[in-house]
């Protein structure tokens, strides 16, 4: 036999070896240890001559440019907040009076000390603009240019032609470093002589303090909080404690913005502007502002970009309509005519709280642009942080459990639009994409990193490298933490999609466990079901998936098929088919959106060796496909409040979580309206509330209606005649809660 040819490495190929063997992004390989790829260099280094070694280095960059640039870049400074730096961007146009209270209190704020930069960006008047409007900018300038700044440095930039305000904003500043920040002011703006040093003390808990840290955080606003951009969204409710927290609007009024997300939104804006993409976003009331005002606004841009980011921004919460900002909006671009301060400053003279203390970020509520609250940072690494994360999770009985192994980015994003889409919540993913996951964890989807739950049990080692007996075994350990938790269990695959609000569990009660052919799995908590998981399934399961050749011997790697053969060895375990009130969908080129059937629960699901690109396109096809190029959600879904029905009824205040009640007397009839939590159905709504009619109304209350639990369906001719008659009617909605409301007829005249 003859040997074989000696491997040839060129000069470049040898230095990229010697330059890379000790460097943390060209790991040792498990079979060789770190200290042994570090000696070769240390060797080499004494016995090649200078002159070689410097041929082999420039020869080396020569050929690895990308080597070196990513080199460059991760070996540039790390923020330091010795550096700390600000800079002012006051936009101006053609409000004179306005600029000059802008300026003035820009000037008359405390400034720490530190040296601020003042940089005052006038746009010029449009083309063919009359010799008034020049001659009006140009007293401007004047103003400018004489107007003193003690703090540092001060810059104009006057404008050649007319930019408008998208490019005033955007064009406005581009970081220089790591550690610079900007505070951009539209000139109808007014500042606390305090929002300096609130903002720096800002930075230097949320920027530079690495415990505080997020890069999901683009700055903060100093502008009291009051829009909601989604439709039918939350009304902004906070309580007097909150003082702080994260909501992902951007703030126009005093927006604070740090460096490096300001310069991921510069390029982001960059490539989509070249590829004639739209800010389109779906369910936002700045969409409507996009159509109509068009690239006269920068707002719509850089929300887009937040959404498919999943970016939030600091805001205040200082109570009585106070904020370190005050927008006096004069007539402009925003506003036809002026509408004066939108909130009252907070100097010194009003302020009767200590400004200066800042909460964690871990203990800051995060919004969405509903303003509903978000929950970031749900992730299982550990056995051990499962249940905490399960309570978090609004289950009521059901969890969700979706696997995301082996699933593209893009359908599992495609997914979670979907179950946004249909407001479902009880549900957690599993995956081992720890980079994806870790993503939609701060978007506040709960996930479960497989890799890291693995090896807390102490099972990885068992399975060595099979991928599939690795997805087995953590299901499997999820599944039992469900159902001792008394969680019934929804097991779906990346690879389907559930439309409608709730998969309809089966009412067939003889079996716990339920199966379709397509890998969809239910299992109801039970007592049989628990000690059927805990005593055979799980040993088992163990048993088939640390043997050697566990994936060889299996015909085809489904979880449903292991599922059936080991319940098909316990006599006491009887497996249901999943047929009843759920319509399982193949996608497929013959399949439409006619095949989903009304009044089901429908399932659309295809085959893993089906092309990826062919699926995105019959999705499409189907009016399935809800993401974007970015691959985020083309549209915010905020789900209306639902409100009491019955037209011409009174409007009652009612409070989450306890009881409410409220009396009104309208001629003959006395109305009282309460909040009933349905979880609580041994709760006797009758007698709740005719405990709280007056007594002598109680005693005349005919009896069959004052206790009974269904007095809404008592037939009225039975009640005794002559006494007064209550009238129920309840209106129940899908988040857990009803309204009663009551009236009793025929109260005699006061």
């Amino acid at each position: 036999m003859s040997s074989p040819p000696t491997p040839s490495i060129s000069p470049s190929h040898f230095l990229d070896l010697l330059l890379h063997s000790s460097s943390p992004l060209h790991r040792p390989t498990p079979m060789t240890s770190p200290r042994r790829r570090s000696l070769p260099l240390r060797f080499l280094l004494i016995i090649i001559p200078a002159p070689l070694f410097l041929v082999l280095l420039l020869l080396h960059r020569s050929t690895h440019p990308t080597a070196t640039l990513l080199r460059t870049a991760d070996s540039g400074p790390s923020p330091d907040p010795r550096r700390f730096s600000l800079l002012i961007k006051l936009l101006a146009y053609d409000r004179p009076t306005a600029l000059r209270r802008c300026l003035r209190s820009l000037a008359a704020a405390d400034y720490d000390g530190d040296r601020v930069a003042l940089h005052v960006l006038l746009d010029h008047r449009p083309p063919n603009s009359s010799l008034s409007s020049l001659a009006s900018s140009h007293e401007i300038l004047d103003f400018v240019d004489a107007f003193q700044w003690p703090h540092g440095e001060k810059r104009v930039h006057y404008r050649a032609t007319n930019a408008g305000l998208q490019a005033q904003w955007i064009e406005a500043w581009w970081p220089g470093s790591d550690d610079e920040f900007a505070f951009v002011v539209e000139d109808d703006l007014q500042v606390s002589p305090l929002y300096y040093r609130f903002l720096k003390r800002v930075v230097m808990k949320y920027y530079y303090d690495r415990e505080n840290y997020s890069p999901y955080v683009f700055g903060a606003s100093l502008q009291r909080p009051r829009f909601v951009a989604g439709k039918h969204g939350n009304k902004i409710q906070l309580d007097s404690e909150t003082r702080l927290f994260l909501y992902q609007m951007v703030g126009t009024w005093g927006q604070l913005l740090f460096p490096k997300p300001w310069k991921e939104f510069r390029l982001w804006y960059d490539e989509h502007k070249a590829k004639g993409l739209k800010p389109i976003l779906q369910g936002m009331k700045t969409t409507g502002w996009y159509k109509k005002m068009g690239e006269r606004i920068w707002t719509p841009w850089f929300i887009k970009f937040v959404h498919s980011r999943g970016y939030f921004n600091i805001y205040t919460n200082f109570l009585k309509e106070r904020a370190l900002s005050v927008s006096h909006r004069d007539a402009g671009v925003n506003y036809g005519k002026s509408a004066g301060p939108d909130s009252t400053l907070l100097d010194r003279k009003n302020l009767d709280f200590n400004l200066w203390e800042l909460q964690s970020l871990k203990k800051l509520r995060w919004y969405d642009f509903c303003f509903d609250e978000v929950l970031p940072g749900r992730v299982v690494r550990k056995f051990s942080e499962l249940v905490s994360v399960l309570k978090s999770v609004k289950l009521k009985s059901t969890v969700v459990l979706i696997s995301l192994y082996s699933v593209e980015e893009r359908f599992a994003r495609n997914l979670i639009c979907h179950l946004d889409k249909a407001d479902k919540q009880n549900y957690i993913f599993l995956g081992d994409d720890s980079e994806f996951l870790d993503d939609i964890a701060h978007r506040g989807y709960p996930v479960i990193n497989g890799i890291g739950f693995l090896q807390s049990i102490k099972m990885s080692g068992f399975v060595g490298s099979d991928d599939f007996a690795k997805q087995t075994l953590v299901k499997s350990y999820v599944i039992k933490a469900c159902l001792d938790l008394g969680y019934n269990l929804w097991l779906l695959n990346g690879n389907m999609i559930s439309l409608g609000t709730k998969l309809i569990e089966p009412s067939d009660q003889s079996a716990d466990f339920f199966t379709a052919d397509v890998g969809l799995v239910f299992i109801r908590s039970s007592l049989e079901s628990k000690k059927a998981w805990s005593e055979l399934t799980m040993s088992r399961v163990q048993t088939m998936c640390t043997s050697r050749h566990f994936s060889a011997s299996l015909k085809q790697k489904s979880f449903v098929r292991i599922l059936t053969e080991v319940l098909a060895s316990s006599a006491g375990s009887r497996l249901g088919k999943l047929d009843e009130g759920i319509r399982v969908i193949k996608l497929g080129p013959n399949t439409s959106s006619k095949s989903i059937s009304e009044g089901q629960s429908n399932v659309i699901f295809w085959s893993r060796s089906m092309a990826s690109d062919s699926v995105q396109k019959q999705l499409e096809n189907m009016d399935l496909w809800l993401i974007d190029s970015d691959l985020s959600c083309g549209a915010v879904v905020c789900l209306q409040k639902q409100r009491v029905k019955k037209e011409g009824k009174p409007s009652w205040k009612v409070a989450e979580r306890f009881w409410q009640v409220d009396h009104r007397r309208t001629r003959d009839n006395y109305a009282i309206a309460a909040l009933q939590e349905v979880s609580q159905p041994e709760f006797d709504a009758g007698r709740f509330l005719a405990a709280r009619f007056p007594p002598t109304l109680n005693k005349s209350l005919d009896p069959t209606l004052s206790a009974s639990k269904d007095a809404e369906r008592t037939d009225p001719r039975k009640m005794t005649r002559g006494l007064p008659r209550m009238r129920r009617r309840t209106f129940a909605y899908d988040d857990g809660v009803k309204i009663v409301w009551c009236e009793v007829v025929g109260l005699p005249a006061s």
